[in-house]
């Protein structure tokens, strides 16, 4: 079963659709908390869209990267490796859901996400 996406309180403009637009990218290029953190800090407080975008997919980089320093250890015994690779690949998807989601304007919740922001 999806996550429901939920639309952003009030309709975002196509400047805040881009900026999320940018923080997944960001996070999918290599900056996956550094880039969308900057984005979120500058503008977290000028935009409810980009307020509930960024701590949703801020919560999700950081628990894929919880879960991928528990894999770590996990390689000794071979298990951790193939799920490194899960954790990546599902990683990828999610955040690609996530960009088309925000470039419609919606706000998308990330399954198996620690929500600590």
């Amino acid at each position: 079963m999806q996550p429901p996406s939920l639309p952003a309180d009030p309709t975002p403009t196509q400047d805040e659709k881009n900026l999320g637009l940018i923080m997944h990218v960001l996070s999918l290029v290599g900056f996956s908390l550094i880039g969308p953190l900057i984005v979120w800090l500058i503008k977290k407080d000028e935009s409810s869209f980009i307020n509930i975008q960024g701590r949703e997919l801020l919560n999700f980089q950081l628990s894929v990267l919880i879960y991928a320093l528990i894999c770590i250890p996990l390689c000794f015994v071979l298990i951790g490796i193939p799920m490194l690779f899960v954790i990546g690949f599902t990683s990828l998807i999610l955040t690609i859901i996530g960009l088309v989601k925000a470039t419609e304007g919606k706000i998308y919740r990330f399954p198996l996400t620690i929500r600590m922001l």
